[in-house]
């Protein structure tokens, strides 16, 4: 019974990886793009942005994912996301990736104005594009200073992968609670605890590692 569950668990907990991948290789990027639109001096950007990244920070995710996979049906009369698994994890990942997204941008910003301005006018002197000087000067020192908190963000991700069930989508979390209705046991749910403490704590190995190897820039 226990190796039965314990394979079960597995395959589910595959499903919860892919959704933590194809989160943060998108949610990486967009929260660069969504950090540059806050800092902005043009107001019509700057403020949009920013009313989104308030949005997303002041609600809860699980409502987010309701609202999107919902939303376009209660207002469009219209499932924009298709039918079947394929519709429920193509909404939860675009619910997932802009709600990490504008946590990742609020760390960027935090980490590219930490930055002293002397550095950019530096480069400036030194006959350097503003692209050259994000670059060359100050994107190293930028990844430097935000690891520890990005690193706290991607962990947490991890955990949130869980929320997808509510749309009833394949993952660790869905496949613990199946056990209760298909087995009437409830101790494969907690063992669940046991996958995210690993794979959370070979994150946490690496992000230390990087940390290190980072450790050049004071």
């Amino acid at each position: 019974m226990f190796w039965n569950v314990t394979l079960t668990l597995l395959g589910g907990f595959l499903g919860t990886i892919k959704l933590f991948i194809l989160t943060l290789v998108f949610a990486l990027p967009l929260g660069l793009l969504i950090s540059f639109g806050s800092m902005k001096h043009l107001v019509i950007l700057r403020y949009p942005v920013r009313f989104l990244i308030w949005i997303i920070r002041g609600t809860p995710l699980m409502l987010q994912l309701l609202i999107i996979y919902y939303g376009p049906g209660i207002i469009l009369h219209q499932n924009i996301w298709g039918a079947g698994d394929g519709g429920r994890c193509v909404s939860e990942m675009v619910a997932h990736r802009v709600n990490h997204a504008c946590y990742f941008s609020e760390i960027y910003r935090g980490g590219i104005q930490s930055i002293p301005v002397g550095q950019y006018e530096a480069g400036q002197v030194l006959g350097m594009t503003r692209g050259q000087i994000f670059r060359k000067v100050i994107l190293l020192q930028v990844i430097k200073r935000i690891v520890p908190p990005i690193s706290n963000e991607i962990i947490t991700l991890v955990k949130d992968t869980s929320l997808a069930r509510v749309i009833a989508v394949y993952e660790i979390i869905w496949e613990g609670q199946s056990f209760i209705k298909s087995a009437g046991i409830i101790w494969p749910l907690f063992y669940t605890g046991l996958f995210y403490l690993v794979f959370s704590g070979l994150l946490t190995l690496l992000f230390g590692y990087l940390e290190k190897k980072l450790s050049y820039f004071r």
